[in-house]
């Protein structure tokens, strides 16, 4: 039986120097409301809905060919073996010309594809738009989960090549940590050109956090925090996007459970579909 492609996917396996798609459900260290491991498939689901053309990029996806190549499996995997595998993959893609977005799961999956990209791209700058600061250290024991993940990547890229948005929940310290390092930018009105002053053209990753978005338009998370960007917002980030030398990019922490409406697994797809036209664009 065939499985279900994202859109009008052009094939199931890579195809060299064509964005490709992937879904990792990763959902083992969540530590308040499980779920996101359902999200690629409800993303997929969700494509139906939508239209191939972006009126934000005036693109259309039937002109932009992309692969879907499914989801990683790791129902019977160690957080670590998972993450592993996750890297091996990204290495395989990354080095054949193709750049990657990934469909999350938990956003713990960004440090194996972060460990990736370095390979290929190694004056590599992370964009993270989040509504967490995921800056701990460890939590409840653990060094490596959704909370900590923005720590372990920071030691593999080094702080100036971090750049942080719409972070509006951490600890005392993960606060002091990012102004300290000033890290956090903060999206007023024209912040757009200092992204692009920082990033200049060097390669670019983006993870982008779902939950960045307030909970009034995006309930589908397993940690909302009330008071985040609007949508108009995050299309101002994509669209800066396609100034930049973006070379990767996920998507993660959809829980489809926690919108019966459908409206953030919709909300999801759209933001998965600028994104291949936008990597597509770029390379």
């Amino acid at each position: 039986m065939s499985r279900q492609l994202f859109l009008e996917a052009h094939a199931d396996t890579i195809m060299p120097g064509s964005p490709a798609l992937v879904g990792l459900p990763l959902d083992k260290t969540a530590t308040y409301r499980p779920g996101t491991g359902q999200a690629p498939a409800a993303i997929r689901a969700a494509s139906d809905s939508i239209e191939s053309y972006s009126p934000l990029l005036d693109l259309d996806l039937l002109d932009h060919p992309f692969a879907d190549i499914g989801d990683l499996d790791f129902s019977n995997d160690s957080v670590e073996n998972s993450l592993g595998r996750i890297e091996d993959q990204a290495k395989r893609i990354m080095s054949s010309g193709c750049p990657m977005l990934s469909m999350g799961g938990e956003h713990t999956i960004t440090l194996a594809l972060v460990r990736a990209a370095l390979e290929t791209y190694p004056d590599l700058v992370l964009i993270h738009a989040d509504a967490h600061s995921d800056l701990r250290d460890r939590y409840e024991g653990s060094a490596i989960n959704h909370a900590t993940v923005m720590r372990r990547v920071v030691e593999l890229v080094g702080r100036e090549r971090l750049i942080q948005l719409g972070i509006r929940a951490g600890t005392k310290e993960e606060f002091g940590w990012m102004r300290d390092r000033f890290t956090l930018l903060s999206w007023r009105p024209a912040a757009e050109q200092e992204l692009l002053r920082r990033t200049e053209r060097r390669p670019v990753y983006l993870s982008l956090d779902l939950d960045v978005l307030d909970p009034a338009c995006f309930p589908g998370t397993g940690n909302p925090e009330p008071g985040g960007w609007s949508y108009n917002d995050l299309e101002r980030l994509l669209w800066a996007a396609t100034s930049m030398n973006l070379v990767a990019a996920d998507v993660v922490e959809l829980s489809p459970r926690y919108d019966p409406s459908g409206v953030s697994a919709i909300t999801a797809a759209r933001v998965v579909r600028e994104l291949l036209l936008i990597l597509g664009l770029t390379h």
